[in-house]
């Protein structure tokens, strides 16, 4: 049996729950907590990691990965694409506000300008 099975079975599911985010639609507060208590997992990690190195060394032995440097940069790997996604997500929701209130402005502006009023300049 390949010895590092049990890291590539975590990261390929890591890689999927990704997959799944970048297809369903965002969850406002919901996402945001999410979020929070991943950047706080994260910290609470790093602070373990340079305190006790040894156990960074034994979790990677754990699960299969030969050195724990390697181990956090998969880790690292992991947090960065999770990032970029959740970014991309953002990015994406925050356009879509832009071009509702566009619209909206739009459309103001044209009932505006039918009433009779003089256009905004």
């Amino acid at each position: 049996m390949d010895s590092q099975l049990w890291v590539k079975i975590l990261l390929i599911a890591v890689f999927v729950i990704f997959a799944v985010m970048l297809v369903l639609p965002g969850r406002g507060a919901r996402h945001l907590a999410v979020r929070r208590i991943a950047l706080v997992l994260v910290f609470a990690v790093a602070i373990v990691a340079i305190a006790y190195p040894e156990l960074l060394n034994s979790l990677a032995n754990l699960v299969g990965v030969g050195r724990g440097t390697d181990l956090l940069l998969y880790g690292m790997v992991v947090v960065l694409i999770g990032n970029i996604i959740s970014t991309t997500r953002r990015h994406r929701q925050m356009e879509r506000e832009v071009t509702q209130l566009a619209r909206a402005l739009a459309l103001s502006e044209a009932s505006r300008n039918e009433s009779g009023s003089r256009p905004r300049g």
